[in-house]
């Protein structure tokens, strides 16, 4: 590979790289101080991979491949080989090795990173392979089961409860996860989770701090706990201690304005001795990096989530390395026996016994979803989706409708308005017409369009017109101006002095305390709403269509799932499985077979190397 041969890659106009990109690579390549077309190639090529949602890029997966079919004599520009390529790289004064403090970062299996995302990597790997190691104080069995039978009660005394394996888990380790589906019960565990974990130490003093990515995460996790511990079986002093309000991992850490970094860190620590988040698997790895090292030492970290959904925007695949996605694991031989003396349960253990990685006695898998009735549509469609069934996936949605799944072959783009006007007028008629404002937002959940793409006649921004024409010409709303009554809205940006957050919803209603004047409406945790006059809003946009991305950590009554006409590089049996799940009772799926089929036979892939350093790959 040749200088000019980049150079001119750089120059043309297809979209490899973005002008980032270009001028990181060529930054680098000036440090050097000269002619370095391998180490400009992989510096451009880790810019965009970290862009594109990846922790770092994998060399071998490059190596001795065309990186572009140019248009002059065919002739292909060819990434260097391996050998060569990692050897050029080690030559360079701006390439380290872990450990030290360079630009890029190559370790011995030719993954190449940005030093910021080395680090954040290697500093949430070290935390915790630390707490996997460590166990909790010792417990005294009798009186763990005593705790266990009153707060687990079961008339089933035959089936394994694997809530109470999830407190057990918590109670004996520092770190733990959490995942389950739609309607397991995480939220419900972790009220029992942390009443056994008062109940062992001293509830007064024991601090307890409850997070999620996003504003609406924390607060549907608020709700829920609020419930869930009212239903607990212990003393109302426990229950006190449980605390009520949940905030984003932004405000928990102290958000600094125009700032990457916040005022709790590693020499600033929270004063907590237990961290609960929410909706793990949207949080990206410098976010949870910079969480971790915000702990005390001897603080707990518990998160929940499904480690089948989509991952996090931002770069890295957290909980699916975690969680080791796609693989089976069990537990230690000595972690089975523990737990057969607390529970009674005999679980079988991981065949390689203690010699296996200490993280698997870490991770709870919730089998059991009390939301769908097993073999349910929506169960089966979404565990066929899971197994990369695609052909079984269709089956499902076509056969039966009375299961409340179903299938639409794809309207063509000119016939998707009248096709979806039905669906439309009925959908969000009902919120339109109300009148009391906490009846609008109830029916307002009731039903959702989520699109896999932004742009393009089938995506968000595209349906969010159609909509609004639809319920215009059924004079249902008035939107000749851009504020009409029932527009609703979705925040996507934080706000911190108005504690508006990244995934809030609103909906604009006249303020009967100010003339009728319109007013952007917003549901608190506490069951109040909040208003704010639209023209203070942080950066929004119109929500009766939403990215099925900005839907996770929702749940409706029924869901219309769009997907697009072509392949997308978003399509991924993750998005599949997200969006379907978001329907707690009924969910239709517009689409193409080729393109369903095509979505669900790939995963997502993120360059990574938590996965390997924890599981020990």
């Amino acid at each position: 590979m040749k200088k000019e041969e980049l150079e001119n890659l750089y120059d043309s106009k297809d979209e490899i790289f973005t002008p980032l990109d270009i001028h990181f690579a060529r930054f680098m390549e000036r440090l050097c101080g000269g002619d370095a077309p391998e180490l400009s190639l992989a510096a451009a090529l880790v810019s965009s991979y970290t862009r594109k949602g990846h922790i770092c890029l994998d060399l071998s997966s490059m190596a001795g491949k065309p990186l572009l079919e140019t248009m002059k004599e065919g002739n292909s520009i060819v990434c260097p080989q391996l050998n060569h390529w990692c050897g050029r790289l080690r030559e360079s004064m701006v390439v380290g090795t872990p450990g030290q403090y360079k630009p890029l970062i190559l370790n011995d299996r030719c993954r190449l990173y940005l030093f910021r995302y080395w680090d954040y990597q290697q500093k949430l790997t070290d935390f915790i392979k630390r707490h996997v190691r460590e166990d909790g104080e010792d417990i005294h069995i009798s009186s763990m089961k005593e705790r266990l039978k009153r707060l687990f009660p079961t008339n089933e005394p035959e089936e394994m409860d694997w809530q109470k394996v999830a407190a057990v888990t918590a109670a004996m380790k520092p770190f733990c996860v959490v995942s389950g589906g739609p309607g397991t019960g995480k939220t419900t565990t972790v009220a029992k989770i942390l009443a056994l974990l008062l109940e062992l130490a001293d509830p007064e003093i024991l601090r307890i701090t409850l997070a999620a990515p996003t504003g609406k995460a924390a607060a549907r996790l608020q709700e829920t706990l609020m419930r869930a511990k009212e239903t607990l079986h212990c003393q109302d002093q426990i229950k006190e201690a449980i605390p009520e309000e949940a905030s984003t991992i932004h405000r928990l850490l102290g958000s600094i304005p125009g700032s990457p970094y916040f005022r709790h860190d590693k020499n600033n620590r929270l004063p907590v001795d237990v961290v609960v988040v929410d909706e793990a698997s949207m949080v990206d790895l410098a976010l949870l990096s910079k969480l971790i090292q915000a702990l005390p030492s001897h603080a707990r970290l518990i998160l929940l989530g499904d480690k089948d959904q989509l991952a996090s925007v931002e770069a890295g695949a957290v909980l699916g390395d975690i969680c080791n996605t796609g693989n089976t694991h069990s537990y230690s031989r000595r972690f089975c026996m523990d737990l057969k003396k607390i529970t009674g349960y005999e679980i079988m253990s991981n065949p390689d016994g203690d010699d296996a990685s200490d993280i698997q006695d870490c991770i709870v898998q919730l089998p059991k979803s009390y939301r769908f009735v097993r073999d349910s549509g929506i169960d089966a469609v979404s565990r066929a989706v899971n197994a990369g069934n695609g052909d079984l996936a269709i089956s499902l949605l076509k056969e039966d409708r009375s299961a409340g799944v179903e299938w639409k072959d794809l309207p063509r783009a000119k016939a998707l308005a009248q096709d979806m006007r039905d669906k439309i007028i009925q959908g969000f008629g009902n919120y339109l017409r109300a009148n009391e404002p906490r009846q609008i937002f109830y029916l307002f959940e009731q039903f959702r369009i989520l699109c896999a793409v932004r742009e393009g006649p089938y995506g968000v921004a595209a349906i969010n017109f159609l909509v609004e024409q639809i319920l215009k010409e059924e004079k249902i709303i008035e939107p000749e101006k851009r504020w009409y009554r029932g527009r609703p809205v979705l925040i996507t940006t934080n706000d911190y002095n108005l504690r508006l957050f990244n995934g809030d919803m609103g909906i604009v209603l006249p303020d009967p305390e100010e003339d009728n004047d319109l007013r952007t409406f917003f549901p608190a945790a506490d069951g109040t709403l909040r208003k704010f006059h639209p023209l203070r809003l942080p950066e929004h946009e119109t929500v009766y269509a939403m990215t099925v991305h900005k839907s996770q950590g929702s749940e409706f009554a029924s869901v219309l799932l769009v997907l697009p006409d072509r392949e997308s590089p978003v399509l991924t049996r993750e998005l599949i499985y997200t969006g379907i799940t978001r329907a707690k009772e009924s969910v239709e799926v517009w689409g193409t077979e080729d393109v369903f089929r095509l979505a669900i036979s790939r995963s997502i892939e993120r360059s990574s190397g938590l996965r390997d350093a924890l599981w020990q790959c």
